[in-house]
């Protein structure tokens, strides 16, 4: 297989092996692609955790476990008043 690289990337992997910290090419090219692997990972993973909140929040709806919007936040704000001593004045 082969790649054309536009400019600006062919400039970033010069850049990079000047540096000194990768021996060629292809070694750029790996890293970066292990980078993207890496937030792959992190987005899927975030994903899965996300799903399952929701999950959760819809069988606590559905058991009609759910608590009004306005009160929640007004719960939420008492709750930061008394542990950070915030006033609700600004």
């Amino acid at each position: 297989m082969q790649i054309v690289l536009p400019p600006e990337v062919e400039a970033l992997v010069q850049r990079q092996l000047t540096s000194g910290k990768y021996q060629n090419a292809i070694a750029v090219i790996l890293a970066g692609i292990k980078l993207l692997e890496q937030q792959e990972d992190i987005y899927q993973g975030r994903l899965q955790d996300l799903q399952q909140e929701a999950r959760i929040g819809w069988e606590a709806s559905e058991r009609g476990e759910v608590v009004d919007g306005s009160a929640a936040i007004d719960q939420i704000r008492a709750n930061v008043r008394s542990r950070y001593g915030v006033s609700d004045k600004a």
